[in-house]
């Protein structure tokens, strides 16, 4: 129970008075605190969703669930709306050609010692010419080109059928090697690469496909930085794990294309 102290000296509604005019202050203190309070949790609550919005910007989800078949291997969505899948060495080149071609498809290489193949994966459909130019972008991009600093390779395309495992006498066909037969039809090139974020995966290729099916995306060329700190960058802007970002850069080194 609270305790009233009386002056003796003073008359009843003096005290009452004094009593009042405490009353007043202690009223006046108590909204104080209470407007005080409430101004705290508008700012706290201004931060917790700054805080929010800003840890979605920087922690951008990228892959979930099971992978797709082609991302053990190269692989970029051209700007038409293809599959292109490229060899990273000669066991998944061999695997490319011969467990993931089929009639339509087109298969892509180039001359010199160690190129991928790649495939567009056609699902019926008449390739069309953009595509056609972005496989071949990608062949020589990732071919030892990028690497001697080159602007372009000597890339040619053929159907899966023109490709065989059988070495003229006397010869040898190498493991992701094949010998072609026929016509082979030469494109001209030119190395470009970009990383984007395609779908929730992160994508390597020709720029043209990645403006056009990426929101986020970086472009790189050749460099002498080390891929293991521009990937850095990267994670940056897309998000995702290193390891999924450095497996797609070429090989060789690299920079940021200004």
């Amino acid at each position: 129970m609270a305790r009233i102290v009386l002056d003796l000296n003073k008359s009843v509604e003096q005290n009452a008075g004094l009593y009042y005019e405490a009353a007043k202050k202690f009223k006046k203190k108590v909204e104080g605190a209470k407007e005080a309070l409430e101004e705290s949790r508008k700012k706290l609550a201004k931060l917790e969703k700054q805080r929010t919005e800003e840890t979605k910007e920087t922690a951008k989800p990228v892959q979930s669930g099971e992978k797709e078949w082609y991302e053990k291997f190269r692989w970029f969505t051209s700007s038409e709306g293809f599959l292109v899948v490229g060899g990273r060495d000669a066991a998944t080149n061999e695997i490319i050609v011969k467990k993931h071609t089929a009639k339509g498809d087109l298969v892509f290489h180039t001359d010199m010692v160690g190129s991928p193949f790649f495939v567009i994966k056609s699902e019926g459909r008449e390739i069309g010419e953009k595509t056609i130019k972005e496989a071949a972008d990608a062949t020589a991009a990732f071919s030892r080109a990028w690497k001697l600093g080159m602007e372009s390779s000597s890339v040619f395309y053929c159907k899966p059928e023109q490709l065989t495992k059988e070495a003229p006498a006397g010869e040898f066909v190498p493991r992701g090697g094949f010998v072609t037969k026929g016509k082979l039809e030469y494109v001209e090139n030119k190395i470009n690469f970009a990383i984007g974020s395609f779908e929730g995966k992160i994508m390597g290729g020709p720029i043209e496909a990645a403006k056009k099916n990426c929101k986020e995306y970086t472009m790189l060329e050749q460099g002498n930085e080390k891929a293991s700190s521009i990937a850095k960058y990267v994670q940056k802007k897309l998000g995702g794990s290193l390891d999924d970002i450095i497996r797609v850069f070429p090989t060789g080194g690299c920079r940021i294309k200004k």
